[in-house]
């Protein structure tokens, strides 16, 4: 018996197919360019690699491909797709209507489409990849697991923006947050390291989108990320919090529409936008070795916006226990997570470097041996979590098929 966990995007479907007994993972995939000619499906057993090109028209061919090559002869990991006893869904934005996850119905399904003005760019998606699993598998329970519902704790003085109330309370407008699943499994997994679930904890998610995240005690009390991912850290493309007078001044000067604007804000921005170079931190960083000073700049304002952040939140949960380091930047660039670091001995943390720049892909501990804060490096699965959630809801149902 297996689980699903499908992550849709507008052109593309991530998935991975759990183990119910172990939550092992067994077999994962992804399919791009749905919708697009020169498709392409990438899919890994555990000990064998297959690549499919062909065209996908619609999200349902994606998973059907998927689904046959789970239980094809030569590279499957199960005898019949009846093997999988529930599916588990990553989707984007809950608002204020979901602060858990939950078993997919149609009201459920009528809600997230009603979130689609707060999440345009992936609430779609998700639902996608939603009705897809209802065609393939009409009989199988499926869970949604809401990037926003981790932040559903944050306090009221946190979330609420300082604009006229009649508007937030009209619009469900307020600070939502996302990476809700990354930093909640970062944040129980640190709790299993530190064998200490009451922890003040700085969960920094550092990726093409980045967010950083206080944790009291398992629970969120506040997040880098707003009423959308634009807000807060510089990111691979996103130009992170600005202020919003820019965006006239340059609509203006430019003659752009708002939603000309946002776009550049949300693709042209970030490290791609200062450096001139790319949106992924590698390259940036190749290039300010290189001399190229936009590229160091780049790096500089991601670097200083976490460190920040990570004060702020400090203060914001009265000390810090703990730092955590996930996502594909906080994972593997042992040179960011030591610029981050470089000034915070003022919280008592300080790094090993020996330690910080060893590779790994295990969770591990980086600080010194006189660090009064733990720092760790903590691999994401989002995945993981989202099975987790998604056999917790269906338990009952899967013994009664």
């Amino acid at each position: 018996m297996s689980i699903l966990v499908l992550n849709s995007g507008s052109s593309s479907l991530k998935f991975k197919l759990f183990d119910i007994a172990s939550l092992k993972e067994i077999a994962s995939g992804r399919a791009e360019r749905i919708g697009m000619t020169e498709g392409t499906l990438v899919y890994y057993n555990g000990r064998n690699k297959t690549v499919i090109n062909k065209d996908f028209p619609t999200h349902e061919l994606a998973l059907e491909e998927a689904l046959s090559l789970f239980t094809d002869s030569q590279v499957g990991v199960m005898d019949s797709i009846r093997q999988i006893s529930a599916v588990g869904h990553r989707v984007l934005h809950g608002a204020d209507r979901f602060s858990e996850s939950v078993l997919i119905n149609e009201n459920v399904v009528a809600a997230i489409e009603d979130c689609i003005p707060l999440g345009p760019l992936h609430n779609p998606a998700n639902l996608m990849g939603i009705t897809a699993c209802m065609d393939e598998l009409p009989c199988v329970p499926q869970v949604a697991v809401f990037d926003t519902a981790f932040h559903a704790s944050i306090p009221d003085y946190a979330h609420t923006y300082p604009i006229p109330h009649e508007l937030t309370k009209k619009y469900h407008i307020r600070k939502y947050g996302f990476h809700g699943t990354s930093h909640r499994y970062a944040a129980l997994a640190a709790a299993q390291m530190c064998e200490d679930e009451s922890l003040r904890l700085i969960c920094c998610h550092l990726g093409n989108g980045s967010s950083v995240a206080a944790i009291s005690a398992g629970r969120c009390i506040d997040t880098s990320m707003g009423l959308t991912p634009l807000d807060g850290l510089e990111m691979g493309t996103r130009s992170g919090s600005i202020d919003p007078s820019v965006i006239q001044y340059l609509c203006k000067a430019e003659n752009l529409s708002l939603d000309e604007f946002l776009n550049i804000l949300n693709t042209k921005s970030g490290l791609l936008g200062v450096s001139g170079v790319s949106s992924d931190y590698r390259h940036t960083e190749a290039a300010a070795d290189g001399g190229n000073e936009r590229a160091l700049l780049a790096l500089s304002i991601f670097n200083y916006r976490v460190r920040t952040t990570i004060g702020a939140y400090a203060a914001a949960l009265g000390g810090v226990d703990g730092i955590i380091f996930t996502g594909g930047i906080g994972e593997n660039s042992h040179r960011c997570r030591s610029a981050v670091l470089g000034g915070l001995e003022y919280l008592g943390a300080q790094l090993d470097e020996k330690l910080n720049e060893q590779p790994s892909s295990e969770k591990r501990f980086i600080q010194s041996a006189s660090s009064k804060v733990k720092i760790m490096v903590i691999p994401a699965d989002e995945e993981l979590m989202i099975a987790l959630d998604t056999f917790e809801l269906t338990k009952d149902l899967i013994t009664k098929r």
